[in-house]
């Protein structure tokens, strides 16, 4: 808790001895003669605590924490009476009233109230910078024209009730976009739920989605709430739709026609209000062609489509992110940001992505934790990025390496990956079509950071 407090009272004897104590026990404390100058100190200064006396000439305690409330809904104020009275109690209460003490005032109970409200601030302080702190993970960055144009549509879309279907490569950020419109939006205060649809068993997704009663299979030990109940009045967030099995969809169907949802085993219709987002790196329409998804559900879900482009249509995006994530995991690790010089960032620019932002946040923290010195040069990039520029190439031209050790350890890893990719990334028939030992090949693969596109 900051150490800053208030006191709002027109007896002089009452701002003296309030002020000794508080003093006494380290906070810094200004006092004022009247409602209307409190409220004016309170704009200049923002103290934490207020202490405001009830009955004052002109302008009452009341009123002022009226008006106080109404500018600052976070004030924290305790009211001081002469002869608090029920009413007046309740009244101050329903203003927001932290407390409300009765004078003369007693010292230990001001003192006991102001060690709980220092733990409180304390732990809302803390859940503030843990909300901040959550909020800063799926913060989507750029500046392109192809970002601008999304964060766009986000803004306008998060304000309605609207269902909408995210599009895009692995790696792109859809569940960005989906956190970011619950965020904006009028249910941000309530829960989001996300459901991964490709990694959950088909057998067990209607369990997952809408519940179970006790009984009603082998494992259901107990009733349990599905996803769509644990989200009502909230968001659901559906990953990976186009993996969702037929039977499953059909369900999710009624439940989006109906507003109800009925538990696995019971026959019990619970109503529930849910906003939809879904999210799928499939082509739903080819989806609907081959069976596999319902015409009627992908009309029902796609009210507005968003599309999240992949990182090789906004490579301008790619030296901000790059610096984001460089910030990200160093105060993830509590270290001294490194430094990307501007070859790296150059270099980085032009590789292809197929892993897209992901693949590109996996990539600088390698280069955090393998590279040396506080630089990340373009030869560390070439060394340990295990991505290809956009023409396919090896990063670079290897005459252009600075030392032979550069040189060799570049010119070994673009011919480990072009044998590894050729074998499909067999390790055992790669280690013997280049006749190394198996066991040195996964050596230089870990060395090298190289990985498999997905």
């Amino acid at each position: 808790m900051s150490r800053r407090i208030l006191i709002v009272d027109d007896e002089q004897g009452v701002r003296a001895a309030l002020g000794q104590l508080l003093e006494y026990e380290g906070y810094e404390v200004k006092a004022v003669t009247s409602a209307a100058d409190g409220l004016a100190e309170y704009e200049k200064w923002r103290p934490q605590l207020v202490f405001m006396d009830v009955k004052m000439a002109g302008m009452d305690g009341l009123e002022a924490l009226r008006r106080l409330r109404q500018t600052d809904p976070r004030a924290t104020v305790v009211m001081i009476s002469g002869h608090a009275t029920i009413q007046t109690a309740v009244e101050a209460t329903q203003l927001g009233a932290y407390d409300i003490l009765e004078k003369p005032l007693d010292t230990d109970r001001i003192l006991v109230l102001l060690r709980n409200l220092g733990q409180q601030l304390s732990l809302q302080e803390e859940n503030e910078r843990l909300r901040a702190s959550i909020e800063s993970r799926y913060e989507i960055v750029g500046k392109s024209f192809a970002i601008r144009a999304l964060m766009d549509k986000i803004e306008k879309v998060a304000a309605t009730p609207a269902r909408v279907l995210i599009t895009g490569e692995n790696g792109t950020g859809k569940e960005l976009v989906a956190r970011a419109i619950h965020r904006l939006s009028p249910r941000a205060s309530k829960i989001l739920v996300e459901v991964n649809c490709a990694a959950i068993p088909s057998e067990l997704i209607e369990s997952e989605l809408f519940g179970h009663m006790k009984g009603s299979f082998t494992g259901a030990v107990a009733d349990r709430a599905g996803k769509f109940e644990q989200a009502d009045k909230g968001t659901l967030f559906l990953d990976e739709i186009g993996d969702m099995s037929l039977a499953a969809q059909a369900k999710v169907l009624r439940v989006l026609q109906d507003g109800e949802v009925t538990r696995i085993g019971g026959n019990k219709r619970t109503q529930v209000d849910v906003r939809v987002l879904a999210a799928t790196n499939k082509d739903l329409e080819q989806e609907i062609a081959g069976g596999r998804f319902r015409e009627d559900l992908f009309y029902r879900l796609n009210v507005v489509p968003l599309h999240v482009p992949p990182l090789r249509e906004r490579r301008e995006d790619i030296p901000l992110l790059a610096q984001y994530f460089v910030h990200r995991l160093a105060d993830r690790d509590g270290a001294a940001p490194r430094t990307l010089d501007p070859s790296a960032l150059d270099a980085l620019t032009q590789m292809e992505w197929a892993g897209n932002v992901r693949q590109l946040r996996n990539t600088i923290e390698r280069l955090l934790v393998l590279s040396s010195g506080t630089h990340i040069m373009a030869s560390d990039v070439a060394r340990l990025s295990g991505a290809r520029p956009a023409d396919g190439s090896p990063l670079g031209t290897l005459m252009d390496m600075a030392t032979f050790e550069e040189f060799r350890d570049a010119a070994e890893r673009a011919f480990l990956l072009h044998k590894l990719r050729v074998f499909s990334w067999n390790v055992s028939e790669t280690a013997r079509a280049i006749d190394m030992p198996r066991s040195n090949l996964y050596k230089k693969i870990d060395r090298y950071g190289l990985e498999r596109e997905r």
